[in-house]
């Protein structure tokens, strides 16, 4: 599950998995990014562990009487707070080295934190000093709001903590003996009915945006007929393979098909799409599961097979011609039949810029279909020049365009 500070692990016990549910036909990648909301930032944990920890310590101070519990809360809230501390920052920590983080341990913490804010507004009200009780009822209500909205892409978390945190002013208020404080009967019910279906609303709220930017994100990045990658899709996955492990050798391979015109102008333009769509599938069943496969455009693919020699590049290149090349069936007995012709570039061999590398294997698919058609052709010296003189007539951002 990954953020922009590393990885973070889904829950895996019952109960936690159950608390930090954000409801049913979530997409995974939007509940890994659930689960890093939950942990939130150091300032954020800071301010709230202050709040609480100084009202419990207002309690001991200020106590006259039934001193005792205002000592255990304080211990308490110091101790999780503390906990609390040193499980996020370990997280953090973890994700960024991609190693598990301790997700539950969190959850349960956050959990028990809550308690202790409820425990602690149980202890004021019944001791009697009304100043205290005010500081911790107030304490709690402010609470109640940053973790609805901090939390609330588990609204289930969020429900719980709300509940245990605030909920004790009731039985409180019962125990103080104070008739005015049975306002409260009425008052925090509706608070907690409130604050709940916010969470609810705002969780929804929430994935229905998520959802809409990774559909946007999805079409921006890949092609709507065949659903592999498009241009801008592929160039950012070969920008990222550039970025990491440059050493290691990878194949980008350009190819088109051979006689794909015919097909359009005898059967229309509906059953030039079909051939396409199978194209894509044979493609994909062809190369292995690794390789990044896009469609620039037209008949226009391109692919980038990692971790390749130049010899097992052109076995692969053979070995996608072969595949599409078996006849297309366009319904009933109606078949319809291309080839592909194949230019391949080699990294680093050939450039170590998206730029250079495109435009070699386009030279290189270029050199492949001037000899003949079902051709696959590894860029050579000659191919390397005239890519980069074109590349020198036309710019870097021109020649992208040109390869797609």
């Amino acid at each position: 599950m990954q953020s922009d500070e590393g990885l973070y692990s889904a829950p895996r016990w019952r109960l936690t998995r159950w608390l930090a549910e954000p409801g049913l036909g979530v997409p995974d990648d939007i509940r890994a990014a659930l689960i890093v909301q939950l942990y939130g930032s150091l300032p954020v944990f800071a301010a709230g562990a202050v709040n609480t920890i100084a009202v419990a310590a207002v309690g001991v101070i200020a106590g006259r009487k039934q001193t005792a519990p205002f000592i255990v809360w304080l211990v308490m809230e110091i101790a999780i707070c503390l906990a609390r501390l040193a499980v996020l920052v370990s997280a953090h920590r973890r994700a960024r080295a991609h190693r598990p983080t301790p997700t539950d341990l969190h959850l349960l913490l956050a959990v028990a934190w809550s308690a202790s804010v409820g425990f602690g507004v149980v202890a004021s009200l019944v001791s009697g000093d009304w100043v205290v009780a005010m500081l911790a009822s107030l304490s709690a209500a402010a609470m109640v709001g940053g973790i609805c909205f901090r939390n609330f892409g588990a609204p289930r978390l969020a429900r719980t903590m709300i509940l245990l945190s605030l909920g004790p002013i009731i039985p409180g208020a019962a125990f103080a003996g104070e008739p005015l404080f049975y306002i409260v009967y009425l008052q925090v019910p509706m608070y907690l009915a409130a604050m709940t279906a916010a969470a609810f609303r705002l969780n929804r709220m929430l994935i229905t945006t998520m959802r809409a930017e990774r559909e946007n994100s999805h079409r921006a990045h890949h092609d709507a007929l065949t659903g592999l990658l498009n241009r801008a899709g592929f160039v950012e996955a070969l920008s990222a393979r550039l970025g990491a492990h440059a050493e290691r050798r990878f194949a980008v391979m350009f190819f088109d098909l051979d006689d794909f015109k015919p097909v359009n102008d005898t059967f229309g333009h509906a059953a030039g799409d079909e051939v396409l769509k199978a194209v894509a599938g044979r493609v994909r069943r062809a190369l292995p599961d690794s390789a990044v496969v896009a469609r620039m455009g037209g008949d226009e693919f391109v692919v980038l097979v990692d971790g390749v020699t130049a010899e097992m590049a052109q076995e692969a290149g053979y070995r996608l011609i072969s595949e599409v090349a078996v006849s297309y069936e366009l319904g009933g007995e109606v078949r319809a039949g291309v080839g592909a012709s194949v230019g391949i570039a080699m990294s680093p061999d050939h450039g170590a810029e998206v730029e250079e590398l495109l435009a070699v294997a386009d030279a290189a698919l270029y050199e492949a279909k001037s000899g003949g058609k079902s051709r696959c052709c590894l860029a050579s010296v000659e191919t390397n020049l005239a890519a980069l003189r074109r590349l020198q007539q036309s710019g870097p951002k021109a020649q992208v365009a040109s390869a797609a």
